[in-house]
């Protein structure tokens, strides 16, 4: 069988993908609609402000379909963290009325070659920003999660570990060619979710998500051996914005 290659892990995430069900929004009525929403805004605002990678990360989106309507993607550096802030949040009004239609549990996960220069979290700051992030503020966001194939003679986990290396070589090039408008987010869900990775990008340009995936199906390490999800794409919005748009006042979508 070929060697296991080690992995460095990070913060646990927790995508909450919720669809609006407006017909149970209507029947709160305006107060029931102000009330929920000033009880969400005591728990989102200082969620908002808490964007030390080590402690916490909290990102909301807008999303574009018809899968979901709202991401609320949470970041935390324990599992139980994760587990005590959905009991926190799930009896609010907001989140008994909007339903979650599909959720998603990794953990922020690094290749140990990547640091083996020094692969101590707590004395190598570079590694420790990339193993706990702090979730970027660009406009757009894209998530999907994916599995390496089993299959036959498209089996990854037959192939050798220079087998392996060489091709996830090839797969970085490309990706290395989008750093400047692209950030990535890769988090491990094996044992935790039903894919084996969770992958989240974020872009000022919804256009690099489409240019960088499409490009990367041409990689042998994907036309070969990689099984995708379901897509969700979305833009960043605040707290003011989901209430003004819930309250009745629809956002500018650009």
């Amino acid at each position: 069988m070929s060697e296991a290659p080690e992995t460095l892990e990070g913060s646990f995430i927790w995508h909450d993908f919720r669809r609006l069900d407006l017909d149970a929004w209507d029947r709160l009525g305006a107060s029931g609609r102000e009330a929920a929403l000033e009880a969400l805004s005591r728990r989102i605002r200082p969620l908002e402000g808490q964007q030390d990678g080590r402690e916490s990360s909290f990102g909301l989106y807008q999303l574009a379909g018809h899968k979901a309507d709202l991401l609320f993607m949470h970041l935390r550096p324990t599992l139980a963290d994760l587990v005590a802030l959905k009991a926190e949040l799930l009896p609010e009004p907001f989140f008994r009325t909007h339903p979650p239609v599909y959720s998603y549990i990794s953990v922020v996960e690094l290749s140990r070659y990547v640091a083996r220069g020094n692969p101590d979290p707590t004395t190598n700051p570079a590694l420790r920003e990339r193993l706990y992030p702090s979730l970027p503020e660009t406009a757009y966001v894209c998530f999907y999660p994916m599995s390496k194939r089993r299959s036959g003679e498209d089996n990854w986990y037959t192939l050798s570990r220079d087998e392996r290396a060489h091709m996830m070589r090839g797969h970085g090039a490309i990706g290395h060619r989008y750093h400047e408008r692209v950030t990535q987010i890769i988090s491990g869900s094996q044992g935790l979710d039903d894919w084996e990775w969770g992958v989240t990008l974020y872009a000022d340009d919804a256009i690099d998500f489409k240019k960088l995936v499409y490009e990367m199906r041409f990689d042998e390490a994907s036309a070969r051996f990689a099984d995708f999800g379901p897509f969700y794409v979305g833009r960043r919005i605040g707290f003011d914005e989901l209430s003004s748009w819930l309250l009745g006042s629809a956002p500018d979508a650009r």
